[in-house]
């Protein structure tokens, strides 16, 4: 039996759950596969669809997978849906009341649990997952949205990553809907298939990591840690957001000291501005010990994509900053295998291709109220 890699051995222990083998995965970039995938998992469901998403809009994509939803409902498919009530805030009754009238069940994730508790409303549930039959299931960066499949002239190009996997892996990923499913309706989800099959076409081995504020560690910070000190050849990380914590911004520090080939890929084009000037901050002190980062061009960059020397890698919701890390509920997929890592590999070296490397001019030939903003921008970063 091949070992566990050494930077998924430890977020077994933060999981609480077994990384199993005998899975089949693909990794699906951009909107177009992602959805093309999901949409046809949907239609193929033969007894229950768990979707959950941060965003659902009633825009073009929204309402192409609204119908899907509902003809498989209609056709006595059970259908739960769960979306992130902040994230979500402009969807329509009129959305919810059709997928309610095909026999669909949609609720949000009710962060706050009443008025009383203000402070949990500053928690995000961030999942993004879908799973048909226990069977197949769907975790990435995507949210159900237009500008996902690149329609924004904002934003023009949307760069993003999902991950299909079928086999016990996927059986597995039902636990963390279930979970947010009784959060939200403190009601059990029956009957669902808890029998894990094998991947026809795979043996591969996977680990699901849910991650949130509930939880007893800090399960996303360290486990961001854990892979960064595990690393000896290589650490990439691909995120929207670069706002680390001091640990772990010291983690990669010394895996750049070690000898590491550390590379972070982030946007050029803000979505954010505080989180866009706080990154320039920690370039500064990055950048002294050797880690590169690089600002995508070709668009913007959201998947949430972590390459380990060549042979884990990781795809998931969890962004590389402090909500991500202790306040939002997340998801990742951990993949131990040379083959995947490889893909990954390939996809990275792209986005490289279309990015510019940060150098200290960056800083440097800034003004004085740009560099001011971004020391202040860093003063905020614990709640960006």
């Amino acid at each position: 039996m091949q070992e566990i890699a050494p930077a998924a051995l430890a977020a077994e222990g933060l999981a609480d759950l077994p990384s199993l083998r005998s899975n089949s995965f693909q990794l699906l970039i951009d909107g177009d596969a992602t959805f093309d995938s999901i949409l046809e998992g949907i239609d193929a469901a033969e007894k229950y669809i768990l979707f959950q998403f941060f965003i659902l809009k009633d825009d073009e994509i929204g309402r192409q997978v609204k119908d899907h939803l509902v003809a498989r409902a209609k056709e006595g498919v059970r259908v739960y849906v769960l979306y992130d009530e902040i994230g979500s805030h402009a969807l329509p009754e009129a959305y919810k009341d059709e997928l309610r009238q095909a026999g669909a069940e949609i609720y949000d994730f009710h962060t706050r649990k009443g008025a009383r508790n203000r402070f949990q409303l500053n928690f995000r549930n961030h999942r993004k997952i879908v799973v048909v039959d226990g069977r197949a299931a769907w975790i990435g960066g995507h949210n159900v949205g237009d500008e996902y499949l690149g329609r924004d002239p904002k934003f023009g190009h949307w760069r993003d990553a999902h991950i299909r996997i079928v086999g016990p892996a996927a059986t597995v990923s039902q636990i963390s809907f279930v979970e947010d499913w009784y959060w939200a309706t403190e009601t059990h989800l029956a009957d669902l298939n808890w029998e894990p099959a094998p991947a026809e076409d795979g043996n591969q081995r996977v680990l699901i990591v849910p991650t949130g504020p509930a939880d007893p560690l800090e399960t996303a910070g360290l486990m961001f840690h854990h892979a960064i000190n595990s690393a000896q050849k290589r650490i990439w990380i691909a995120s929207p957001y670069f706002v680390p914590d001091d640990a772990v911004l010291s983690a990669l520090q010394l895996a750049g000291l070690r000898g590491a080939d550390v590379r972070i890929l982030i946007p050029d084009t803000p979505d954010h501005l505080l989180v866009y000037l706080a990154a320039f901050s920690y370039f500064d002190e990055a950048s002294k010990t050797g880690v590169r980062v690089f600002r995508y061009t070709d668009g913007f960059p959201h998947q949430k994509v972590m390459l380990v020397d060549d042979s884990v890698a990781t795809v998931g919701t969890a962004n590389f900053d402090n909500r991500s890390f202790r306040l939002n509920f997340e998801v990742t997929a951990i993949v131990s295998d040379a083959g995947f890592a490889g893909e990954v590999e390939q996809m990275l070296e792209n986005d490289f291709a279309h990015s510019r490397e940060m150098t200290k001019a960056d800083i440097d030939d800034r003004s004085f109220w740009f560099k001011l903003g971004t020391r202040l921008a860093r003063l905020t970063s614990p709640i960006q």
